[in-house]
């Protein structure tokens, strides 16, 4: 051993865990982790604004199935990643951020930038520190891994005093901590096939954090040995093929009515990864806690999550994908309820039938080119806003790792994500779907793409205003816009002026053109599509709705 500053120390242990790649707002807080990250030639992915920046490790995440890893610095950095670390918290996604910090010998005088991180962040993540010594560093950070990964996963928030981190110290390396990892009993699995076996209406419902595409085949294989239908939770359509007969849709938000209504009716639910939230229920209203009136059979890896909202009959503290596994191994014979099934699967392919909106280009078409043109493997992102309706009801995901979606709903994150995700895979199609007002919230990552090689295609849903706002909106109070309108850019010129390549689409029949000629550019590339204001969703015009 010898004498090592603490920016390298902790280098050091970002290695023995695995990181190739973190991506950052740099900080004169954080200087000696930018020199440790330099010296042991880690990648270091330089964003433009820190939410972004979260926003990218949480996505990379999401893709790996490993911690992503983001640093900012203190005060105002800190602050603006919170919005990546929200994601991650609701998402389940593990993830570590590293928050420069003043020096010690000025803590509690409201020096610059200081914040309590423990009571800001408290709340909004697993687990947060502050390292106090160079010589604990090793010790935070595996624990700062090992807390992200274990149970449910999720965001943990290391603060790294600026004194601490330039110090010296001598003190070994400490290899990751063993997985702490759960796992269904055979008995376990024999009681989810006799609950299975005596139900009528069962409904399986999957989503949650530690899928693969192992997991989603497995998935695949009961669910059609056994005939049942499997819905998915709010934006975890890639956990299973779209096109499998036992596909019947997702619980998200505009969810098919006729979905909902399977919910209410099953007599049985099997939750596999789903911590069964207010989306996946309709708020509590198509399962209601306080009388859920059926069989629920909870999986879930957090033992802590079952029973923390819906009584379980049967709770497996375990990896759903280790539980589709056993299932797929040794399926329940199909019961009474391949009608049922075939009905559900029905419903779902009703609900994909297309129901034309105004204007010249058409959400419905455009998505229905996608679904019908881009590769099995091509990743599909998003943030929030009505846009995205139509991605969640017409799209066919295929495969798992192809859905880069916030279910907690967060605006602004598909750019980031579709960077992230381009970084990763550059050999695969990566293509973001974002509104006028999702993309300006990090637009200014384009200059990202463009430094480190990213090459998404941003098809920007340019309507001229917040629309899931509005729609509320004229829902309550119709015809008293207030705060819902935008004045946009032309957003093809503008990927040109980052570099990139842009143009305008105004004629739905020119989008297929216009995509490839994006993907021939080999570089970040922006579609912009000027809808009609009266397409408001999927299921209803502007007119309509005020109508209504």
């Amino acid at each position: 051993m010898a004498l090592r500053h603490g920016g390298l120390i902790l280098a050091e242990a970002l290695r023995a865990h695995g990181v190739e790649r973190v991506f950052s707002v740099p900080g004169e807080s954080f200087l000696a982790a930018l020199d440790g990250l330099h010296e042991l030639g880690i990648g270091n992915v330089v964003c433009r604004q820190e939410g972004g920046a979260a926003m990218m490790a949480e996505a990379t995440a999401k893709m790996t199935g490993t911690p992503g890893v983001v640093f900012v610095t203190r005060g105002p950095g800190a602050t603006n990643a919170s919005s990546g670390l929200h994601v991650a918290m609701q998402d389940s996604t593990p993830m570590v951020c590293f928050v420069g910090q003043i020096a010690r010998g000025h803590r509690d005088r409201e020096a610059f930038q200081e914040v309590d991180y423990r009571a800001f962040f408290g709340p909004l993540v697993k687990w947060v520190a502050e390292v106090d010594q160079t010589e604990r560093l090793p010790e935070y950070v595996m624990r700062a891994f090992h807390v992200a990964q274990s149970g449910r996963p999720g965001p943990v928030v290391l603060a790294l005093p600026e004194d601490m981190l330039s110090a010296q110290a001598d003190v070994p390396d400490l290899a990751p901590t063993a997985p702490a990892v759960s796992r269904a009993t055979p008995e376990q699995i024999v009681k989810i096939v006799e609950n299975v076996s005596r139900a009528k209406h069962p409904l399986v419902v999957a989503g949650g954090p530690g899928w693969s595409q192992e997991a989603a085949d497995a998935l695949k294989t009961f669910a059609e040995a056994a005939k049942l239908p499997v819905a998915v939770s709010f934006r975890r359509q890639d956990r299973m093929d779209n096109r499998s007969p036992s596909y019947v849709g997702d619980l998200g938000v505009g969810a098919n009515p006729a979905l909902a209504k399977r919910l209410r009716d099953a007599d049985l639910v099997l939750a596999l990864g789903t911590r069964l939230g207010d989306i996946v229920t309709g708020g509590y209203e198509h399962l209601d806690p306080a009388q859920p009136g059926k069989t629920i059979l909870h999986v879930h890896p957090d033992a802590d999550e079952i029973g923390r909202v819906f009584r379980s009959d049967l709770a497996v503290v375990a990896q759903a994908a280790d539980v589709v596994a056993a299932l797929a191994a040794d399926p329940p014979a199909p019961g009474d309820w391949a009608a049922w099934t075939e009905a559900a699967r029905a419903d779902y392919e009703a609900w994909q039938t297309p129901k034309e909106t105004p204007g010249a280009v058409k959400m419905e078409r455009v998505v229905g080119w996608l679904a019908a043109n881009l590769p099995d493997d091509a990743i599909v992102t998003n943030g929030a806003g009505n846009y995205a309706a139509w991605l969640h009801r017409y799209y066919s995901f295929r495969r798992f790792g192809t859905q880069l979606a916030p279910t907690s709903g967060s605006m602004g994150y598909g750019f980031p994500a579709a960077v992230a995700a381009s970084i990763a895979h550059p050999d695969r199609t990566v293509v973001c779907l974002a509104g006028d007002g999702c993309f300006q919230m990090t637009l200014n990552e384009a200059s990202t793409a463009m430094q480190h090689g990213a090459k998404p295609v941003v098809i920007v849903c340019n309507n001229g205003r917040y629309g899931t706002i509005r729609m509320h909106q004229e829902r309550q109070y119709p015809g008293r816009v207030s705060g819902t309108d935008l004045a946009n850019p032309d957003f093809g010129a503008l990927a040109r002026a980052y570099g990139g390549y842009g143009e305008v689409v105004e004629d739905g029949e020119a989008f297929p053109q216009a995509f490839a000629r994006a993907r021939a550019s080999g570089t970040l590339a922006v579609i912009e599509l000027r809808l009609d204001p009266e397409a408001l969703s999927p299921g209803a015009t502007l007119s309509e709705v005020r109508g209504g």
